[in-house]
C-alpha cells in the first residue's frame, strides 16, 4: 500500500519550515530555513520577501526529496503564515518595500489616532483586529503619510504568503484567516471593510481576492515545478494564518476550546463558531473558516521574561550549567517550587516590553509590588512566573466576557517543558490543561487542513482523533483561591499605574538623552 503524505509549510517571522506528516499526522521529514529580521532604524522591523521565499522554496525542496527518497505518496501542500505582514508593489509586480512585519512599530502615531476617534472603534467593531502598530491598516496610513510618491506608486498591498503565491502562481489571492488580522476585512460578512479602506485611502483594486482556507492553486509556472522537483498541478491550498492553525494543530476546534502558548512571547486564544468583537477592544477576533473563528490575545511577555531574570540574576548559575552541561531551567524551576503558590504575597506585573492585550499600551512597564523583608530571590522567580500567568488570565478574562466560559486548556510552547508552569496554567484558570504530542503546532494545523481539503479526512473535528493526550494537569483547588486573591490586586494595580508607566517612559527618553 502505498504510504502517503502533506507538507504543512509555516511562514514565520525569522524562519520558514516544512514539515511531512503522514496520513496518521505523524511527522516523518522536517527542514527549516532561517532569515534575519531587518532593523534599519527604530522601530522599524521588516524581512526581505526574496529571502523569504526562497526559503519556501528551499524547504519544500528539501521536504519532497526526503518523501520521494523513502517512497511516499505527496497528496499536496498547505500554507500557514504569520499574521500582520505588509509589502508595496508596482503595477508590475514589483518590490517597492520590504515585508514590514508584525513586530514593526513605525505606525505607533496612526494606530494611537485610530484607536482614540470614533471610526477606528467602529473599524474595529467590524474587523476585529486591535488598532494597533502591527496591523496593516496603520502601516498603510503610516506609508501613505510618509512616503506620498511611493504610495502613488503602489499598485497592490499585500502580505508575505500572497507575495509567495503570486510568484508561483501569478495570482492575487489571499485566504480569509490571513485578510481577518489586516484591519481591513470585515469578518461578519467575509469582505474587504469599505471604512478600513477609505482610512487607509486605497480601493479593493490594491488588494488580494478573499478565499477560503480550503482555497487550492494548480498550474504552477514550470520553472518553479521543475526546481522542486513536482507536478505543476500537485494541489497547493492557501491555507491560513498560524494563531488559528495553532489551535487546530492542538485539536482545540470545538467552541469552549482554548490554546496557551507561552515561548518568547505568548497568547490565549479560544474557538467559537461565530466571530464576536470586544466593546473595550481588547481582543481580536480572526477567521479559521466560515464555521470556525478564533479569538484571543497576544502578549509581549512571556519566556523572553524568565530569559531576563535568568541572565541578570542567576549569572553564576547558568555560567556552572553551562561548564557542566546542567539545564539551568531544571535549575530554576527547583527554586521556584521551594516557594508556595502565591509566592507570600509578592506580585510581578510582567510589562517587560510594554503590552499587547489586553491593555495595548507599548507604554506599559514591568514592576514587582509587595516587596516585603522576608522575600529572597525565589520568591521574586516565582512571583514572575504567576505573573506573566495573571497576563494571560487578563485576557482570558476579556475572551470569557465576550464569548462565555474557558471549557478546558491545550497549552504548547517552550513553557510546556516546565510541569511547575503548566500546573499554574491549570491553577489560575481552574480548568484541566492537556498537552498534546506534538510541537509543530501550525505546521500541523496546516496539514490537517490540507488533509480535510484533499478529502483525506472527513472534517475538521475528526483531526483530534488523530492526535494523542500526553499528559493532563488538574487544577488544584486551594492554590486557585490563593491565586485570585493575588489576582484581584494584579488587576487594580494597572490602572493605578498608567499615567505612572508613561511618565517612566519619559523619564527614561530624558535620561538617555543626558
Amino acid at each position: 500500500m502505498t504510504k502517503q503524505a502533506v507538507i504543512g509549510i509555516d511562514i514565520g517571522t525569522t524562519s520558514t519550515k516544512a514539515v511531512a506528516f503522514d496520513a496518521e499526522a505523524k511527522p516523518v521529514f522536517h527542514y527549516a530555513v532561517a532569515y534575519p529580521i531587518i532593523n534599519t532604524k527604530p522601530n522599524f522591523a521588516e524581512q526581505d520577501p526574496e529571502l523569504v521565499f526562497d526559503a519556501v522554496l528551499s524547504c519544500l525542496k528539501a521536504v519532497v526529496q526526503l518523501l520521494c527518497d523513502c517512497n511516499y505518496e505527496l497528496k499536496g501542500v498547505c500554507f500557514s503564515s504569520a499574521m500582520h505582514s505588509l509589502i508595496a508593489l508596482d503595477k508590475k509586480g514589483n518590490l517597492l518595500t520590504n515585508c514590514i512585519i508584525w513586530a514593526d512599530a513605525r505606525s505607533m502615531a496612526q494606530a494611537a489616532n485610530l484607536k482614540n476617534s470614533v471610526i477606528g472603534h467602529s473599524i474595529y467593531l467590524h474587523t476585529g483586529t486591535p488598532l494597533h502598530p502591527m496591523s496593516p491598516l496603520p502601516k498603510i496610513c503610516w506609508l501613505r503619510e510618509s512616503n506620498p510618491s511611493l504610495f502613488r506608486e503602489a499598485a497592490k498591498f499585500i502580505g508575505i504568503k500572497e507575495y509567495v503565491f503570486y510568484k508561483l502562481y501569478g495570482e492575487y489571492k489571499i485566504d480569509y484567516s490571513i485578510a481577518s488580522a489586516t484591519g481591513l476585512f470585515n469578518i461578519f460578512d467575509l469582505n474587504w471593510h469599505s471604512d478600513a479602506l477609505e482610512m487607509a485611502g486605497i480601493s479593493t483594486s490594491q488588494l488580494s481576492e478573499p478565499v477560503p482556507a480550503s482555497y487550492t492553486f494548480s498550474g504552477m509556472k514550470r520553472a518553479y515545478a521543475d526546481k522542486l522537483g513536482i507536478n505543476a498541478d500537485l494541489p497547493f491550498v492557501i491555507g491560513a494564518s498560524d494563531g488559528c492553525l495553532a489551535n487546530l494543530g492542538a485539536d482545540a476546534v470545538c467552541e469552549g476550546d482554548a490554546v496557551v502558548t507561552i515561548g518568547t512571547s505568548g497568547a490565549i486564544r479560544v474557538t467559537a463558531d461565530k466571530p464576536a468583537t470586544d466593546l473595550k477592544e481588547r481582543i481580536f477576533s480572526y477567521v479559521l473558516t466560515p464555521e470556525k473563528y478564533i479569538l484571543g490575545g497576544a502578549v509581549n511577555n512571556g519566556g523572553i521574561v524568565l530569559q531576563w531574570f535568568r541572565d541578570n540574576f542567576y549569572g553564576a548559575e547558568a555560567e556552572v550549567a553551562k561548564v557542566n552541561e546542567e539545564d539551568i531551567f531544571t535549575m530554576l524551576n527547583a527554586e521556584a517550587a521551594s516557594v508556595a503558590p502565591g509566592s507570600d504575597g509578592l506580585l510581578f506585573l510582567p510589562y517587560l516590553l510594554g503590552e499587547r492585550s489586553p491593555h495595548w499600551n507599548a507604554a506599559a512597564r514591568a514592576c514587582f509590588f509587595g516587596v516585603h523583608y522576608t522575600h529572597g530571590r525565589a520568591h521574586f522567580l516565582r512571583a514572575l512566573m504567576e505573573g506573566i500567568i495573571f497576563g494571560l488570565y487578563s485576557v482570558g478574562m476579556a475572551l470569557e466576557q465576550t464569548m462565555g466560559p474557558v471549557k478546558r486548556i491545550y497549552a504548547n510552547g517552550g513553557f510546556t517543558h516546565s510541569d511547575l508552569w503548566v500546573q499554574m496554567l491549570a491553577d489560575v484558570f481552574n480548568v484541566e490543561v492537556r498537552l498534546t504530542d506534538t510541537a509543530e503546532g501550525s505546521a500541523l494545523g496546516a496539514a490537517l487542513l490540507g488533509m480535510h481539503t484533499l478529502g483525506m479526512i472527513k472534517n475538521l473535528e475528526d483531526a483530534g482523533k488523530l492526535l494523542k493526550v500526553q499528559k493532563t494537569f488538574t487544577p488544584n483547588v486551594e492554590a486557585n483561591r490563593i491565586y485570585m486573591r493575588n489576582y484581584a490586586l494584579f488587576e487594580d494595580l494597572y490602572p493605578k499605574l498608567e499615567s505612572s508607566f508613561s511618565q517612566a517612559v519619559h523619564l527614561n527618553h530624558k535620561q538617555s538623552q543626558v
